[in-house]
């Protein structure tokens, strides 16, 4: 026996320790994605139903996305500050504490208080659910890093994939039940439901163990809120700027969708058929995150997210230019197939870039600006497509000049605006393909030093 054999022994026994810590890390976020998705979605059910107002929706999906912008930076530093079992700890605290006190709200109050978009009750109560639903997010940024972590470098592109898997499979679990528990339980059962899974998902994580190092930050430690070194990190890659930036044109076209899907699906079908049709749609998530986990990326990912959206776009043209529900369930199904090729090409090029122990600021300054252009076109879009495009095309003049190209129907101002918005997307989508920047980033991908997963190379020691 050589004397390296010990040490080889104590290599493998520590990888199979990260291997175990990764699976039940992403075992318990699909347990608070669901929550957190299950409620979501519910709430934006029952409201439009009670209101039929396109607006009420499309202020709380802008609202939710301005939030997630807002907290993106402190976020991030709370993650490079803190241990990731910490953050995701008290994140789901913090969902469970909300969504309790919204149901406590529900319960006081008649259902009349929050059908009304002007009321204090409504805010109140979507506020609360929206706090639940936006910490969350400070678990994404923590399970980005947390990758980076337990994951050796050559099978982050797949670990990503697997993260696909697991949001695709909460997804559609939480698109059924929601409708099925709106139309069916009523919003009482539903938050009964939602308050029940968060607590099971925070006694779960309380139990899940992560080899953790306490890191060595190598320029002290991260400020709570600190702009400025998360921008110094950022343009300190070249190319990197750009991708946030493309990105965060692509989240302001998507915050179109993002505020009237719902309505538009639920002008065609029931509420329980809408759920249903979420959760078959949402195995899309499934199928893109399956075939990244299965084959990867390549050794090109910028290209790929690049592909991947171009792919998007497409498909958004056409899937409303016709009033018929397998149209639409075809679209998004393809749709969310391709979303997890981006999102785990995005993520992968980060990991390898940016250094461990600034990548919690680095992802949460990337969520910050990304997100914060979908609000701008939701608070846009659905008072434009209320007031505006859903009465102008109900017209016999509106029907006359856009008949030929969206077809005769109720919805066929929502399908404009999702037909405008995919062909402004792939105009810049192209355009970045034959960019500069992209040739930088892909370049700056291409030479950057691997991120080691060991907490031994990582200069750091210690477990949670």
């Amino acid at each position: 026996m050589t004397s390296s054999n010990p040490k080889q022994a104590d290599r493998t026994a520590e990888a199979s320790e990260r291997r175990r810590a990764f699976a039940q890390v992403l075992a318990n976020t699909f347990v608070a994605n669901l929550t957190t998705s299950f409620l979501w979605f519910a709430l934006v059910f029952w409201i439009y139903l009670e209101t039929r107002n396109v607006l009420a929706t499309s202020l709380l999906g802008g609202t939710y996305m301005l939030l997630l912008a807002v907290m993106g930076v402190p976020f991030g530093g709370l993650v490079d500050r803190w241990r990731k079992k910490s953050i995701m700890l008290g994140a789901q605290l913090v969902t469970a504490v909300a969504f309790a006190i919204a149901f406590a709200l529900f319960l006081m109050l008649p259902t009349s208080a929050f059908t009304d978009i002007g009321s204090p009750a409504f805010w109140a109560l979507g506020l609360l659910v929206l706090v639940g639903a936006v910490v969350e997010s400070a678990r994404g940024i923590a399970l980005s890093t947390t990758v980076t972590l337990l994951v050796p470098a050559p099978e982050r592109d797949k670990a990503n994939g697997q993260v696909g898997i697991v949001n695709g499979l909460s997804f559609a679990v939480t698109s059924v039940f929601s409708g099925l528990a709106v139309g069916r339980l009523g919003m009482t059962w539903t938050f009964v439901i939602a308050v029940a899974l968060t607590l099971l998902s925070l006694l779960h994580l309380w139990t899940v163990r992560i080899p953790e190092p306490q890191v060595v930050h190598a320029d002290g430690a991260p400020q709570p809120v600190d702009f400025a070194m998360a921008w110094r990190i950022v343009i300190g890659v070249p190319g990197l700027v750009a991708l946030i930036v493309f990105s965060a044109f692509n989240n302001l076209l998507g915050g179109v969708f993002m505020a009237l899907m719902d309505p538009y699906g639920l002008t065609l079908v029931p509420v329980e058929v809408w759920g249903f049709i979420w959760g078959g749609v949402s195995f899309g998530f499934m199928i893109g995150g399956a075939w990244v986990a299965k084959f990867g990326l390549g050794t090109k990912p910028v290209r790929a997210l690049l592909l991947a959206n171009v792919v998007m776009w497409v498909i958004g043209i056409g899937f409303t230019i016709r009033e018929n529900i397998w149209l639409t369930v075809v679209g998004i199904l393809a749709w969310m197939a391709i979303m997890p090729v981006a999102e785990a090409a995005e993520q992968t090029v980060l990991q390898r870039v940016v250094p461990y122990e600034k990548q919690g600021r680095v992802f949460g300054f990337a969520q910050a600006i990304e997100v914060a252009a979908s609000p701008i076109s939701a608070f846009i879009v659905g008072p434009v497509a209320q007031f505006w495009l859903i009465p102008s095309l109900a017209t016999a003049d509106g029907k006359a000049a856009w008949g030929w190209l969206l077809g005769d129907g109720q919805a066929r101002g929502i399908a404009a605006v999702f037909v405008i918005a995919s062909v402004v997307g792939l105009a810049i989508t192209l355009a970045a393909l034959v960019s500069r920047p992209y040739r930088r980033l892909s370049d700056a991908y291409a030479n950057a030093p691997v991120q080691p997963a060991s907490g031994d190379s990582l200069g750091i020691a210690g477990v949670d």
